[in-house]
C-alpha cells in the first residue's frame, strides 16, 4: 500500500508543481521511466543494493546516509546530493 500523500503546505516547490500539473507530472513520469529502463541505470541499482545489503551485514549505521561512489563509501544525503558534478561546473558542454 502507498503511504499517505503529504499536507500541500509540507511539500517542496517542485513536488507542489507536480502535484498541481497533471501534464507536466505525466511527461515527467514517462521520462524517469525511460530513464530507470537503462541498461547503466539498472546496473547502478544493482550495485547500490548490493553495497546496502553488505552495508547491513557489516552493522554500518545508514540513516541519512547514501552511498557515494565519488569516495567510496556513505556520507550524509546533504554532502553527497550538494556535491558539484563535472556537467553542473562553468564551462560544461553537456546542456
Amino acid at each position: 500500500m502507498a503511504p499517505k500523500k503529504k499536507p500541500y503546505s509540507e511539500l517542496s516547490d517542485s513536488a507542489k508543481y507536480y502535484r498541481k500539473n497533471k501534464r507536466a507530472r505525466d511527461v515527467k513520469k514517462k521520462k524517469d521511466t525511460e530513464v530507470n529502463a537503462r541498461p547503466e541505470q539498472k546496473a547502478k541499482r544493482a550495485e547500490l543494493s548490493k553495497k546496502n545489503r553488505e552495508a547491513d551485514k557489516r552493522g554500518v549505521n545508514r540513516d541519512q546516509k547514501d552511498y557515494d561512489h565519488a569516495v567510496g563509501r556513505y556520507v550524509s544525503v546533504k554532502t553527497n546530493r550538494g556535491r558539484k558534478e563535472k556537467s553542473r561546473l562553468k564551462g560544461s558542454k553537456r546542456k
